[in-house]
């Protein structure tokens, strides 16, 4: 890993999965009776899974990183397509909850570890984009 690549700040993650959550809810209100007390969440939890996966593997980011100006970016710094199966596990994982509370000290959760990821902000994937066009 480039050591010298800085990953997001939690707060702002936390905030990029409030508007995936928040997101997703709203996609799948409309098919489900929220009064019902059966599997939304768990209906909310597989959408929040797809698209975040399909969106990091196609945009660096999902829905709610893209807004907050986060990226996720290969650990190394050398930009190129992340591959989707591992973004799906990414996603599972951290539907779990635990590997991202579990942490290295360079800020990167058991999900990032295990995908070879990073979440930067946009200012640094700016960079990282520009170091690679020269």
């Amino acid at each position: 890993m480039n050591e010298a690549l800085p990953t997001a700040s939690w707060p702002r993650r936390m905030l990029a999965l409030a508007v995936d959550w928040a997101v997703c809810w709203l996609v799948v209100l409309p098919f489900v009776d929220p009064q019902a007390g059966g599997p939304e969440g768990f209906v909310v939890l597989g959408v929040y899974i797809v698209e975040s996966a399909f969106f990091t593997w196609l945009l660096a980011g999902s829905f709610g990183k893209i807004v907050t100006g986060l990226r996720v970016v290969p650990d190394d710094g050398r930009l190129r397509p992340h591959r989707l199966w591992k973004m799906v596990v990414r996603q599972v994982l951290v539907a779990l909850v635990v590997p991202p509370l579990v942490f290295r000290a360079d800020g990167r959760g058991l999900h990032d570890v295990f995908a070879g990821t990073a979440t930067v902000d946009v200012a640094t994937f700016r960079g990282l984009v520009a170091a690679q066009a020269r």
